[in-house]
């Protein structure tokens, strides 16, 4: 049987929803939709996408790294963004992380999300080579 490793950030959603950051299943792990949220858990980056979207990103290599990983075993991302006129902020924050690693990724725009002021939201899958 395959070990199943939950990581768990203590987000007050987690009990609500149901769900952990990530969930690491042998080589593959899995990350959650991560928001802008600081670690007072407040938002961060007001209405500067682009800081929103660093923060998603730093949040995504916290639970990569508690999980054994790190930004460069990502393959795929998802970005959920509320005004995709403004994807360029997006755009730039994922290419200054991702520049080197090229994971395959969506941006698509939502009508919201789950709290107010979150611009972005970013979800990642990584495979951990040898595991």
């Amino acid at each position: 049987m395959v070990e199943k490793k939950l990581v768990r950030t203590g987000a007050k959603w987690e009990p609500l929803v149901g769900y952990c950051r990530a969930v690491r299943v042998g080589a593959h792990i899995a990350v959650s939709g991560s928001a802008p949220v600081g670690p007072d858990g407040e938002l961060f980056g007001a209405d500067d996408m682009y800081l929103q979207t660093k923060r998603c990103i730093e949040i995504v290599a916290a639970a990569l790294e508690e999980a054994g990983a790190g930004l460069e075993h990502v393959v795929r991302t998802r970005m959920f963004v509320t005004d995709i006129d403004r994807w360029e902020e997006v755009a730039r924050a994922h290419q200054e992380a991702f520049a080197g690693i090229t994971p395959a990724t969506s941006m698509v725009e939502v009508s919201r999300l789950i709290g107010a002021g979150m611009l972005v939201e970013i979800e990642a899958d990584a495979i951990v080579e040898g595991h």
